[in-house]
């Protein structure tokens, strides 16, 4: 309605004034419609987000097997194991298993019924974690082997015997104690990984380089490869680092220098390729890495695994060092291995005390003490081996 004049009453609309209110209105009632539905949709995503985090958090964290046989045991003979001497420094035992029931593993030979320690690595991580120590203990080397549970419940008999004979008759527990007893060392945790586990690893972090001074041509370990640079991808760096008879002189020392030149090549991709800096390139190193991987209950988690190896990125490849226990063929079998009893207690006593080792790739003879000269400080001994910053064709 309108006055006399034709202006519009007051409290009343001008002509089309009620559409573009109701237009307004729509398109409030729209945008609050859109927001809602905005947000539901953010919401959705940040749960799928969420839930596939924690899918793939389940997964790896379920990929890890605890061995409670191994800590149960372990704590029935906690009197006689040694005690920790430096706060903050661990020593872990990885136990590389010869399995042949993981999947995949069958090719790489009959199985007797029986694991055995191919491998064997006793780690030293320094308190404030400035250096990795990794020595290698011989398969055959002569060690006293405690009285030991086997698998059916009976217990061994104490016995002097190969070192790969503790890992075979009691598992992980027995390997352990021996360790421990021959070393003086307390074992903080232990891994065990089989070769498909191993395989694995290689292939996350798209192979491996090293370099060959001339080919190789194993049929026994199913390796043919090319003298000068090559990269291995996961089978053939199981057979490098396996095979003996066609490579070097076919003893142990030289297929443990060959592991320890290889780890050291390992590690050293995965620190200069920023793997564990990347989110896309670390999830398939850790499912490689936690698939074949038997651990104490401590570490059988990614949280146990991510406290032990947070600090570990940040130690320089030249102070992480391979080694293998000072050691000479045995006195009454060529064939087996035996401490040199000086240099290894050595060893030991500073790996119980947190103390400085050094290696380098050839030691220089030890003089006599009319030629030693006076010193005031006395420097950390210097053993056979390698760092991972080596570069292996050099």
């Amino acid at each position: 309605m309108t006055d006399t004049a034709g202006t519009p009453r007051k409290g009343t609309l001008g002509p089309g004034a009620g559409a573009s209110a109701t237009g307004r209105g729509l398109i409030r009632r729209r945008r609050r419609r859109w927001l809602r539905g905005g947000a539901v949709g953010v919401t959705v995503l940040v749960v799928a987000a969420v839930g596939a985090g924690w899918a793939i958090y389940a997964k790896l964290d379920g990929n890890i097997t605890p061995d409670d046989a191994a800590a149960a045991e372990l704590a029935r003979y906690e009197k006689e194991r040694p005690t920790a001497l430096v706060k903050d420094a661990q020593n872990i035992l990885v136990i590389g298993s010869d399995s042949r029931s993981g999947d995949g593993n069958a090719r790489y030979g009959r199985d007797s019924g029986t694991e055995r320690s191919d491998t064997t690595i006793l780690l030293h991580l320094s308190a404030g974690r400035r250096s990795a120590t990794a020595v290698s203990l011989p398969r055959d080397l002569m060690v006293d082997v405690p009285a030991c549970l086997e698998p059916d419940g009976s217990r061994t008999e104490p016995m002097f015997a190969m070192f790969n004979y503790a890992f075979q008759k009691g598992g992980s527990a027995c390997t352990i104690r021996t360790v421990e007893k021959l070393t003086g060392v307390r074992i903080d945790h232990h891994m065990v990984v089989d070769f498909h586990g191993f395989k694995d690893m290689v292939d996350a972090v798209d192979g491996v380089e090293i370099c060959l001074t001339k080919p190789i041509n194993d049929k026994a370990a199913k390796l043919k490869l090319p003298a000068g640079k090559v990269t291995l991808n996961g089978e053939q760096a199981l057979g490098y680092v396996r095979a003996r008879k066609s490579i070097g002189n076919g003893s142990d020392t030289d297929r443990m220098d060959r592991q320890q030149r290889f780890l050291g090549a390992l590690v050293n991709k995965v620190q200069s390729n920023d793997v564990l800096l990347n989110p896309v390139r670390l999830y398939p190193v850790l499912d490689a890495a936690t698939s074949s991987l038997t651990t104490d209950p401590d570490l059988a988690s990614l949280r146990g695994l991510y406290d032990l190896v947070r600090g570990l990125r940040d130690i320089p490849t030249e102070r992480v060092q391979f080694l293998t226990v000072p050691r000479e063929s045995y006195a009454y079998n060529a064939n087996r291995d035996q401490l040199v009893e000086a240099e290894a207690e050595q060893l030991f006593a500073r790996l119980r005390t947190d103390a400085p080792v050094a290696v380098a790739k050839e030691v220089p003879r030890k003089k006599s003490g009319a030629d030693r000269p006076a010193a005031t400080t006395s420097p950390a001994p210097t053993f056979r081996g390698n760092t991972a910053a080596e570069d292996t064709c050099k």
